[in-house]
């Protein structure tokens, strides 16, 4: 593992941490639109995580070192997801262990600490949104492995720049399993991420909530680091969709270093471009489902992803 590897993974690394908050601004900037809403600056997650590292911490006397320790372990759970998630090359030193079942453990990591967290204080609406989180995670994860070993039946194999290597061999290719699995996927992340119809990042119902019932109990610095995992998360997922179904333009191994991936740089920015307006749009027309209508949504996701398996066992499409 040379210098100049470890390098290209740290800069790797560097851009994705950087650029989640912005991925961020930019769907709720064009969600704005879509509502006819004067839009927020696109640079306003980082004004406000700035805002948040400014703040002095103030915690409840109740609580315990997991209380301290969870929002590190959460920036850190994501940052190695994005560390070995192959979003601009397949070649990084980190990438070789980029199996879709250690992803999926770490994100289920995230969430038992970020639960196991919220109920540390004890108050109604942290348990509440834990036990919320926790029964929307069960639900999901079944549907992302459906959705995966769909994609991996390609390659033969459970690594995603495998995958990625696969698919550059014949990129002209159409499969119509994936065209189910790809709308699982959608569904998958939308409720992975607490997004609309499952939460609503910007509501203030207590009621409704999942995500924001959990860290109400944060502040300053926890909360910045907290809100930067979870926008981390919704990059991560994003550029693993960009993995199983839209793999173009990610440098593969024994393309040419330095040029191939500038040009898989610009590529994931349009990328991201355009999948933060498709998600903005998605829930700029959809309502919150009420949350004993969420199995059936996640029921949905799962039957489409085995329906794309089947699809492609037995029609061999």
């Amino acid at each position: 593992m040379g210098v100049i590897s470890l390098v290209r993974q740290f800069s790797v690394v560097l851009l994705a941490v950087a650029l989640a908050p912005l991925f961020a601004g930019w769907i709720a900037q064009c969600r704005a639109w879509l509502q006819s809403r004067s839009a927020p600056p696109l640079v306003q997650p980082y004004r406000m995580l700035r805002k948040l590292f400014n703040k002095d911490v103030a915690l409840a006397k109740d609580a315990s070192p997991l209380f301290r320790a969870t929002p590190y372990i959460l920036f850190g759970t994501m940052v190695l997801a994005a560390a070995i998630i192959p979003s601009i090359a397949t070649d990084l030193p980190f990438a070789r262990v980029a199996d879709a079942i250690a992803l999926i453990g770490i994100f289920a990591t995230a969430r038992v600490f970020l639960s196991l967290a919220a109920m540390d204080i004890g108050t109604a609406f942290g348990t509440m949104g834990a036990r919320r989180d926790m029964m929307v995670g069960f639900l999901a994860e079944p549907a992302l492995l459906m959705v995966l070993f769909n994609a991996f039946l390609l390659s033969g194999s459970t690594a995603l720049p495998s995958l990625v290597e696969a698919y550059s061999a014949h990129p002209l290719s159409m499969n119509p399993s994936l065209t189910f699995a790809a709308v699982a996927f959608v569904m998958v992340l939308l409720a992975e991420n607490s997004r609309i119809p499952i939460d609503n990042p910007t509501t203030h119902l207590e009621l409704t909530m999942i995500h924001e019932a959990m860290v109400l109990e944060y502040s300053a610095r926890h909360l910045a680091l907290v809100e930067w995992a979870s926008d981390l998360k919704l990059f991560n997922y994003a550029c693993i969709g960009f993995a199983l179904f839209i793999p173009w333009g990610i440098a593969t191994h024994g393309a040419d270093g330095g040029l191939a991936l500038l040009l898989a740089v610009a590529v994931l920015i349009v990328k991201l471009l355009l999948a933060g307006a498709a998600l903005a749009l998605v829930e700029a027309l959809s309502a919150k489902l009420r949350i004993f209508r969420a199995p059936e949504y996640l029921a949905m996701a799962f039957l489409l992803a085995v329906l794309g398996l089947l699809v492609h066992i037995l029609l061999g499409a």
